[in-house]
């Protein structure tokens, strides 16, 4: 059994077209994982984490992929995210289980848009990272403007450990930093590293970017800064050591160098994952375990009951503890359910009995595999520390397999909400029943993508992160369900949201001969940044414990239509603090519906308005079409948040109403005689 020191789960993440897949083919050949180099775009039979139709004929990557490799001692547990925001979703539930990544970012693009959802999301679970600027051999890389974009946009501490020893298409290699020697990469897929001297006219530039690097070091370890004001030689040992301990602890970036097409570099990341990425045992991981699950504050992303005693237990990484699982991803198979999950503490095998902390119910666990993309691998036993995937399990994503004692339920994963809606009816009735299973089976793999009726025509609504999400969802409907369907158009997902507090006091009565229906309940509603928030203040009995879920219910119910125009609420604190009730004709029904009625007047008494999701739009267009460019995002509505301009081409960020931006690639491919291209992501609700 490998050491737990040894392991590394780690994922890659990035903007689109930064080079993930590729950059993962590479670690997979080198791991000695594949023995044959596949491309995302090269014909052949595609990049191996590729593995989906949609993906090799869109040439992105849709769903995160898992796999398994070697790299000389270390044990890497790899998973490949997408980079494209409509699958966002895939790249949060990946980095809620990971302990480290790997950002990858496009020598000449730098910084952009999905690399800062990227970086977000890495900061929102404190998940260490080494930062991988690709592309070297581009027309235009400029690692060191780069570097300053990571360290301005991101606010990171990011430092080169390499130098690059030429560009674009002269880029030969790197100068390793730490160990002062240039590092060449030959053989027919760069698969020997050859480390040679510094060539003489870079040396005193790579002596400058040394000194440098262990500056920026020396705020980390006093040996350090004694040695180098001692004019010591600061020993590679004290340099790693001083490295992986910033990273850790989340106050310093390595940025490494390299081009995975051009089989460059990829071998100083596999080292610099196993030297300064943590292992299960550097992260700290916690759970609420047992106490009074009673009825405490929940959010919108919690489904579960928050214990009042809020008692955290820390996991240990240990095989012999308690076992403590996280289900983080979801895939239905013909066979059945096919459940990725993370063991935190404790050991689980095939035929083992565990609990599920959200339902409350024991589980028999069937098979374990280990993915390698779409391929399984069977496995007797699993650890604290390994990711493997579950067979014919059923629950939920986000759900907490523990023993029974302590009962521990985890951290649950940020969701974001869908942005737009399309209306689709089958072609067929025949094809009803199909198109039905098909809606079931994605929205319970798929936490972003929401299935709804619409109440006055009948039609079924999906709802998604933008119009590629239901796109690759409407052509797998047709490929693997053969059901054809009639597609409306798209329609945004406005929400509605109160401006102010309001109270409510409202009595429930109703006697039609037999037992009556009687529930009063107080209390107010104000703005919060949370979608839903609910907090029970009632004390002394006012209300039997019994009816607070009941009361709960209805509010959430009342959420789900406000009164301008009929959508969503969002944006909601509801406080219950009193009412009272009738021994005999109180109910939770009675209690559900007061608590419905009284926050619709609450709501209309607060200053509702109208939200409309707004998009960060960033394009990338050659400069004498600038002007059109920022002339027609502000014909939109745009706000143009600022430019930046590289070599024959400038990058405008703009944010855009998405009402506005429905068919903007055919427009900015007119406007720029297709020379453009533009990456949109969500970016907030805010007021029409």
């Amino acid at each position: 059994m490998i050491p737990r020191t040894r392991i590394r789960n780690i994922g890659i993440s990035a903007h689109i077209d930064s080079g993930k897949t590729t950059l993962s083919e590479r670690i997979l050949f080198y791991t000695g994982r594949i023995h044959a180099i596949e491309e995302v775009r090269g014909g052949g039979k595609g990049a191996t984490m590729d593995f989906m139709p949609e993906e090799k004929l869109h040439g992105i990557t849709i769903t995160s992929a898992a796999t398994t490799c070697q790299w000389h001692d270390t044990q890497i547990n790899l998973i490949d995210t997408p980079g494209h925001v409509d699958f966002t979703i895939e790249v949060e539930r990946a980095l809620r289980v990971l302990d480290g990544a790997v950002m990858v970012l496009c020598a000449v693009a730098g910084v952009q848009s999905q690399s800062i959802t990227v970086d977000r999301q890495m900061k929102r679970y404190r998940v260490p990272r080494l930062a991988f600027i690709n592309k070297m051999d581009r027309t235009g890389a400029d690692p060191f403007r780069v570097v300053q974009g990571i360290r301005d946009r991101l606010q990171l501490n990011a430092v080169l450990l390499q130098y690059p020893i030429g560009s674009e298409d002269q880029f030969q290699g790197v100068i390793d930093l730490v160990e002062m020697t240039a590092d060449y990469f030959e053989g027919e897929n760069g698969e020997n590293l050859v480390k040679k001297a510094i060539p003489e006219p870079l040396r005193d530039e790579a002596q400058q970017a040394r000194d440098k690097l262990l500056d920026a070091l020396s705020l980390f370890s006093e040996s350090m800064t004694e040695m180098l004001l001692a004019g010591e030689e600061i020993p590679k040992e004290l340099i790693w050591q001083t490295i992986r301990q910033a990273t850790l602890s989340l106050e310093f970036t390595p940025v490494l160098l390299g081009s995975a097409f051009k089989n460059k570099g990829v071998q100083n990341l596999l080292d610099a994952v196993a030297l300064y990425l943590p292992s299960p045992v550097d992260r700290e991981v916690k759970g609420l375990g047992t106490g009074d699950w009673g009825l405490g504050t929940r959010t919108s992303n919690s489904q579960s009951p928050v214990p009042s005693t809020q008692s955290l237990i820390t996991l240990s990484p240990d095989p012999d503890a308690s076992l403590v699982a996280l289900a983080f991803k979801l895939t239905v198979e013909s066979f059945g359910q096919l459940t990725y999950t993370r063991i935190y503490s404790g050991t689980l095998k095939p035929g083992d009995t565990v609990y599920n902390s959200r339902t409350e119910q024991r589980v028999q666990i069937g098979r374990l595999v280990r993915m390698h993309a779409n391929k399984r691998e069977e496995l007797k036993v699993a650890v604290a520390g390994d990711i493997v995937a579950l067979l014919g399990v059923d629950c939920a994503s986000g759900d907490t397999f523990c023993s029974e004692e302590p009962l521990v339920s985890l951290e649950k994963m940020f969701v974001p909400e869908p942005v737009i809606t399309l209306a689709i009816t089958p072609k067929k009735q025949e094809d009803s029943d199909r198109l039905s299973k098909a809606l079931n089976r994605f929205q319970r793999e798929d936490p972003t993508f929401r299935l709804s009726i619409d109440p006055e025509s009948g039609a079924t609504l999906i709802s998604g992160m933008g119009e590629l999400h239901l796109e690759i969802y409407l052509e797998r409907i047709q490929r693997e369900y053969n059901a054809e369907v009639f597609i409306g158009t798209p329609a945004v997902a406005y929400r509605e949201t109160i401006g102010q507090q309001a109270t409510f006091d409202y009595r429930f009565k109703k006697q039609s001969g037999g037992p009556g229906q009687y529930a009063h309940i107080t209390g107010w509603i104000e703005p919060t940044d949370e979608s839903f928030v609910f907090e029970n203040r009632v004390v002394g009995g006012a209300i039997p414990k019994e009816y607070i879920p009941a009361c709960e219910k209805g509010f959430r119910e009342a959420m789900q239509s406000g009164k301008l125009q009929g959508y969503p609420v969002t944006g909601v604190k509801v406080v219950l603090d009193g009412g009272s009730y009738h021994p005999i004709d109180s109910s939770e029904l009675a209690f559900r519906s007061a608590s419905h009625q009284a926050i619709e007047g609450a709501i209309a008494k607060a200053k509702p308005y109208i939200l409309e999701p707004i998009m960060l739009v960033e394009v990338e267009t050659p400069n004498e079409f600038m002007g059109r460019v920022q002339g027609d995002l502000s014909s939109r509505r745009g706000l143009l948040l600022g430019s930046e301009t590289m070599q024959g081409y400038t990058v405008i960020r703009s944010e855009v109403p998405l009402a506005r931006m429905f068919g903007y690639s055919t427009e900015l491919r007119s406007l720029t005689s297709g020379m453009a291209t533009f990456s949109m992501e969500f970016a907030c609700y805010r007021q029409s």
